[in-house]
């Protein structure tokens, strides 16, 4: 995936194809986690079933969480000179992520949906953490400060499946 044009900075933080590469591993992650926010809200809206409550609570406590680590992957983005791109076209057409349903999902469904999407965020941060350790030290401490609390949602979601 290209990145967007660079700003006009005049003091790069990187070299030029280190911070291609960078860039290019952030901005798929903050694809994923704008999307992840997404798919969590849709399942969020439209979950019922018992235990309808714990689950649509849980969802919005998880969604803070993404945001939150979108919004740093994003400022990173800008702070390597690049324009961060989380507009729709991007993330529909770019992300990692399965498709979630339109309709009602029931809460049995609508955790597992919502586990397997976190794992593939999951997967996707790891994978950039693996690269990054060479490249910048700062974007890949970044990520592991991200991955760390998905996957304690991860675990918690997952302790719900029976």
């Amino acid at each position: 995936m290209a990145t967007a044009i660079q700003t006009q900075f005049k003091r790069d933080i990187l070299d030029g194809e280190t911070n291609e590469q960078v860039t290019s591993l952030l901005q798929q992650n903050l694809i994923n986690l704008v999307d992840l926010a997404l798919l969590m809200k849709q399942a969020h809206w439209n979950v019922f079933g018992p235990n309808f409550r714990s689950i649509h609570l849980q969802l919005d406590e998880i969604i803070a969480t993404v945001r939150g680590g979108s919004d740093e992957v994003a400022e990173r983005i800008a702070a390597l000179g690049v324009a961060a791109d989380g507009r729709s076209c991007t993330v529909a057409a770019s992300s990692d992520l399965a498709d979630y349903p339109r309709e009602f999902v029931d809460v049995k469904q609508t955790i597992t949906l919502v586990a397997d999407a976190t794992k593939t965020t999951i997967d996707s941060l790891r994978s950039a953490i693996e690269t990054l350790g060479d490249l910048d030290p700062i974007s890949e401490d970044m990520l592991i400060a991200i991955a760390g609390p998905m996957e304690k949602h991860l675990w918690m979601l997952q302790a719900q499946e029976a």
